[in-house]
């Protein structure tokens, strides 16, 4: 080999040995996506084959708002909190509580907004007390919507109220909540009112910053019994279901977790069989919500309660929540125009 040759051949060699690298480097960026893609195929099979459907979740569309402008990016989700399992007293059974097609009951409302810019996320609260015009029947409290015409009533009273359409339906029973915590290595509180529950023996909840685990996080956010005061039981309760809520989702969209691909399997594998959501409502629907949403933390989340006036009596004695009707019309009106945050910004919402 000549001296002239031998620059060529080592040129030739290291272009080779280049070539080999990239390729190298292509595979494995292949097999990854490749793999993370398996992945994602998984997961969503997982949540799309165990969890239930709730058919026929909204109501004619002749009977629905028109959606405006300013608001049509946004969203609006319904989420139904129903415990098959917690005892319930002689007054709870009855019409109060409708079986959803999950097999629980409507014990807990929320809507859930999310607003165009994806930045905040707002759970409004709705006693299932809360004396409101249900269509076709009168005024009634909200759970009677239920009784009358499952979760299309429902939506169709809370379209009427506020004046928005709701996107998405979900129901979760309150049992899920037990494995989903445990799946996230459980999750942190910090309760305000100390409490001995009344149903469940052996347990008590402190006042102050607090871990539970799934057993102890399905006993917290059931009790009502154990509180009294004005507003009565279901008020605490509620309120203890929103600081639950809210810190269950931060532990689900921390670092920790999102991270490792064990502990999201979990998760999925967990919630799926405890939930119900409409037909329009699957894996490939939530995970475009989430990814526009990446950057969304438990800070950025404000829960509150349906503005409401207090416990009273209607005309015929039943116990009732009486609705704030001023101020739920203004959150109304900053919904339809997507300006919950103004709203909540200027409004007192500490009941």
């Amino acid at each position: 080999m000549s001296f002239e040759e031998q620059p060529a051949r080592q040129r030739t060699k290291k272009k080779r040995t280049g070539r080999a690298v990239l390729f190298s480097v292509l595979s494995v960026v292949v097999i990854a996506a490749l793999v993370a893609g398996l992945y994602a195929w998984n997961l969503a099979r997982t949540f799309d084959e165990n969890s239930n459907k709730l058919a026929d979740a909204f109501p004619a569309e002749e009977t629905r708002p028109e959606v405006k402008e300013e608001s049509k990016d946004a969203i609006n989700i319904l989420l139904l909190g129903s415990d098959t399992r917690a005892e319930r007293s002689d007054d709870e059974q009855g019409d109060d509580f409708a079986t959803l097609p999950s097999g629980g009951r409507s014990d807990t409302m929320m809507l859930v907004h999310i607003p165009s810019d994806r930045k905040n996320v707002f759970v409004t609260s709705i006693m299932r007390d809360t004396w409101l015009d249900i269509p076709g029947v009168g005024t009634a409290k909200i759970n009677r919507a239920f009784a009358s015409g499952g979760v299309p009533k429902a939506v169709e009273t809370l379209e009427g109220l506020f004046g928005i359409r709701i996107n998405h339906v979900a129901s979760i029973d309150f049992e899920g909540f037990k494995g989903l915590t445990d799946a996230v290595g459980g999750v942190t509180v910090d309760n305000p009112i100390a409490f001995t529950p009344v149903h469940a023996k052996g347990y008590y909840f402190p006042k102050g910053v607090q871990k539970l685990d799934g057993e102890s996080a399905l006993t917290f956010v059931r009790e009502r019994k154990a509180f009294t005061g004005a507003g009565g039981s279901d008020y605490r309760r509620v309120k203890n279901q929103q600081l639950f809520v809210k810190a269950l989702l931060g532990q689900i969209l921390s670092k920790e977790t999102l991270t490792s691909p064990s502990k999201i399997q979990n998760v999925v594998s967990e919630i799926a069989p405890y939930v119900a959501v409409d037909d329009t409502l699957d894996s490939a629907k939530i995970a475009g919500i989430a990814s526009s949403m990446l950057n969304v933390r438990s800070d950025d989340m404000t829960f509150f309660t349906l503005p409401n006036n207090g416990p009273g009596r209607s005309a015929d004695g039943q116990s009732i929540v009486i609705p704030d009707m001023e101020t739920i019309n203004k959150f109304g009106e900053a919904l339809q125009n997507d300006t919950v945050d103004e709203f909540v910004a200027s409004t007192d919402l500490s009941q």
